[in-house]
Formats: structure tokens, sequence, C-alpha cells
């Protein structure tokens, strides 16, 4: 019996060992040889990843790995990589960028990333959305993010700035070195959930409250899933699985909800992002701002697949979801990293707060108007996102067939299309010595010397960051909160070169960023 036993087992060992033989083979001389029998020079791959492998065993952030890649194919005006079984093409001459992005955006206008509304309704966000659901609702959704609307949500993210200023006394006092990106985070959380929802959660005074709690669990480093979320996203429909965790699911929807009841019940209206998506709940687009006629983007756009252009309650969820997810780790990352930036660069931390000090003087405080006074802290912000771009890689998926011009290149519909963004910032051909820290770089002159799609931290194209407004707005709130009453320096945990999270989707640094807080 023993003997029939172990005849079967080897039998069954043998066919298992036959069938990864012939997958293995199969990628190896199929899959693999995708590009090559294109034309195309491409990355060489490994079996089962194919180029992932460093993402997957958590070697590598993945916005690093692509960076690697065209450091490698920078001549080339793009090369072809694998992730997992799926051939990729990354682009890297600007105007084939500009191709993609914008002149054919009709051919390339989704991402290709997880979506699936009926078994994770918060994934069916403007970031995720492909085809005509995209199209309305970024149309219903623009007027939302204007300049008049923002004026009207910045008392809310000033007073979220002097509550992180003033909460910072303590450390600064004592000059104590503090991981200056959770408190960051902290403050992008309270911002979000005042100007989002309008709810005050005083992350700042409690690092544990639930927001925070959630918020942490959205952007955990997880290599396997990650990397498979963003390069594999089939994996998980096919399965079933959601993106979102059910309790962060069931934690924000279950807020949402409780809040649109109060405000409904009680009748209550703020100058704010929830009272906003109300509008498009209700009425199906969003006011027009009457003392801001010279704002273009501020008209009503009612687009949409139903009828009045009105939007249900878990479209309406998923919307404030993707703000705040969006809005408090890309902001708070960029401040941090900016924060790490000046404490190495005492220079350029002296000059910048002058320029912030000049700012608050001509406009007589902190106003919307008075950022666009602050032009040096521009620069500043503009170079931090250069140097760190939270976002490393665009991803587009072809929607029809379309050739590369210049070339004999077909690319097929379902092909995924990647945009190294951080490879292109750190390019000493475009930024020379790019990892020097340079404000300057963004002056008028050396801006208009170079090719306008080497500097994609928001993207481009008619899918740009739809917040890059509020986003620009709540980083530079965050740093003339701090930057007029401290003083950055590098203390012990301070390290000379970030490294990054290699398990985590976008750029974000691993352990945190420590920095010693002193009095002004």
């Amino acid at each position: 019996m023993s003997l029939i036993s172990g005849l079967v087992i080897s039998q069954l060992l043998g066919i298992v060992i036959l069938l990864a033989s012939c997958v293995y083979l199969y990628f190896k001389y199929v899959i693999f040889e995708y590009w090559r029998k294109k034309g195309v020079i491409q990355v060489e791959p490994s079996f089962p990843c194919g180029n992932l492998s460093p993402v997957v065993l958590g070697k590598l952030s993945a916005g690093e790995l692509i960076a690697n890649a065209y450091s490698q194919h920078k001549k080339s005006p793009f090369f072809g990589t694998y992730t997992f079984h799926k051939p990729r093409l990354v682009v890297n001459d600007p105007d084939l960028i500009r191709f993609v992005l914008t002149k054919e955006f009709a051919h390339f206008h989704d991402r290709g990333l997880y979506c699936n509304e009926e078994i994770d309704p918060l994934s069916g966000h403007l970031f995720f959305l492909s085809g005509i659901k995209w199209k309305n609702l970024r149309g219903k959704l623009t007027p939302t993010f204007t300049s008049g609307k923002l004026k009207r949500m910045f008392s809310t993210i000033k007073d979220c700035g002097d509550h992180l200023g003033l909460y910072l006394v303590k450390h600064a006092r004592n000059r104590e070195e503090v991981e200056i990106k959770d408190i960051i985070a902290r403050f992008s959380t309270d911002n979000i959930m005042s100007t989002a929802f309008g709810i005050s959660c005083n992350s700042i005074e409690n690092p544990e409250s639930e927001f925070r709690k959630w918020g942490r669990k959205i952007f955990e480093s997880r290599p396997i899933f990650n990397a498979i979320v963003v390069f594999a996203p089939n994996i998980l429909d096919f399965f079933s699985i959601p993106f979102t965790d059910k309790g962060v699911n069931n934690f924000f929807t279950r807020i949402f909800k409780e809040t649109v009841e109060y405000r409904e019940t009680n009748n209550i209206v703020r100058n704010d992002f929830m009272d906003l998506i109300m509008q498009l709940m209700h009425k199906g687009y969003v006011d027009e701002d009457k003392n801001n006629k010279d704002d273009n983007d501020a008209k009503p756009v009612p687009i949409t697949e139903s009828k009045d252009g009105r939007i249900n309650i878990l479209e309406a969820a998923a919307q404030a979801f993707v703000f705040f997810v969006a809005g408090f780790e890309t902001s708070s990352s960029t401040v941090a990293y900016c924060l790490y930036e000046l404490a190495l660069h005492r220079d350029i931390q002296e000059k910048v707060r002058q320029d912030i000090d000049a700012g608050l003087q001509k406009c007589g405080g902190l106003t919307y108007e008075s950022l666009a006074e602050m032009t040096y802290l521009h620069k500043v912000v503009s170079e931090t996102l250069r140097k760190y771009p939270t976002v490393p890689i665009l991803n587009r998926i072809c929607t029809k067939d379309i050739e590369l011009p210049g070339t004999n290149v077909v690319i097929p519909k379902g092909l995924d299309v990647m945009i190294p963004v951080l490879g292109i910032q750190r390019d000493p051909s475009i930024y020379p010595d790019p990892d020097k820290f340079d404000p300057e770089r963004f002056n008028e002159e050396n801006i208009a010397a170079r090719h306008a799609y080497t500097y994609l931290p928001f993207g481009e194209g008619p899918r740009i960051c739809i917040g890059m407004r509020f986003g620009y707005a709540q980083v530079k709130v965050a740093l003339i909160s701090v930057l007029t009453r401290y003083r950055c320096k590098p203390g012990p945990k301070t390290p000379e070169k970030l490294i990054m999270d290699p398990g985590n989707f976008i750029l974000q640094a691993k352990g945190g960023i420590h920095l010693v807080i002193e009095p002004r």
C-alpha cells in the first residue's frame, strides 16, 4: 500500500514539475519575447514576476524601479517592460509623453487601475474610474475645485495651519527631534476632514484618533498586494478582492452618510467640499460663484449619465473618500520632504522665510491672495515636487490601436503605458545635478528652457490632478505655519539621504522624517 502511495505521489510530483516547466517555458519564449518581436528594446525579465521582482520582494519601490530602468534606456524614446505576465511600454521622450497624455488623449484616457464599484464602492472615484463614467464625473467635479471655491474654503485651511503652528510650540521650546511626517499627516487629516466633511477630528492632539488610524491603514506598506493593485488589478477582479480595506470602507461610508443626514436634517450649509458634493447629489451641478465671474471653470456642468445630473450617495462618498486619501498623504509627504530639504539647506530656509514674511506684510496677513505673492515659496515647493514626486509613475491604458509617431510601432488596444515621472525629474540631462535641491530651477528662464512635459508631479492633459490648486494651498499653508514660527535643522535621526519605502505605491520615506524644531 505504501509502495502504491509512493508511486502516486511520484507521478503527481512529476506532473506538477512538467506543468511548471511548461509554464516557465511559455513565459520565457512567448510572453517575455513580446517586445523583442516588435523590435522594441526591453528590460530583461525573470520568471514569474517579469521586471517586478525587486518590488514584490520588498527591495525597491515601483517608482524607483522604473526610474532605474529609465536611466538605463533613456536614449531610446521608449522601452518595454513586463509586470508579471503583462507587457508594458515605458515612454521616455517628452514629445511622445505629450502625444499620450494630451494630443491623443482619446486613445489613452484610462489609467487601467483597479475599479470595481460592485464589491468596493469607494473605488468608484475620479482617480480610478474610466471611460464615460470618468468623463461625466470629471465634468461635474471640475467646478468644485475652482479658485473661487478654494477661496471659500481657505479660512478653514488657515485655521488648521494655525493649530499646527501652536501644537509645535511644546516641541520647539525643548528643541526636540520630532517625526515631522506624522505630525504633518495629522494636520492634513484635520484639514481634509474639516474641508471635506465639516468634521473636527483633532488628530494633531490625538495621534490615535479614528480618522488618523484609518488613514494610516490605507497607506500600509504591503509590497505584494500594492504591486498587484497597480500592475495587475485584474487579479483582484478575478478573485473578487476589494482594494479598500473593509474597516476603512465601513468607517468612511458611515461617516459620510451620517454627515449628509445631519446636514440635511439641520439645514446646515458650509463653505466646504462636502457642501459642493451635496449640491451634486441634490441638483446634479455645482452653483456658479457669483463673485468670481473671471473664473472660466466656475460654471454649472450638468453632464452625466442620468437625466438630471445627480450622483447617488455611494458615488458621492467615493469622491469624498478620494479627496481625503489624495489630499492628506500626498500633501503631508510633500511638506515633510520640503522641511527636510530646508533643514539641510539653512540658506534656502532663511530665504523662503523672508519671502513669506514679505508676502504676509504686503497682504496684511495670510490670505488666499497672499500665496501668489510668495514667489520663492512656490519655487521651493516646485523643486520639492521635482525631487520627490509622490506619484512617481503615471499609468495609461491604450483604448484604441494607434501608431507611435515617427516609428512603425503600433500600440494595440489594451496595452498599458507608463510615464517614468521620477526618472525624468531626476535626469541629469534635463535637471543638472538632480540630487541637489535648487529652487532656481523654477525661475522663468529655466522653466522656459525645458520641455513642459519633463515636469509632471500632477500629471498633464485632461486627467491632470483636479485637486492641484487645493494641494498647493494646503502645502503652502502648512509650510507658512511652521516657518513663520520655527526653524528646522537636522537631528541625530536625520539621514543624509532618504530611503523610500519599497512596499508603497506612492513615494514615501521609510521610517518617517525626523527633524529638530526650535523657536525662530
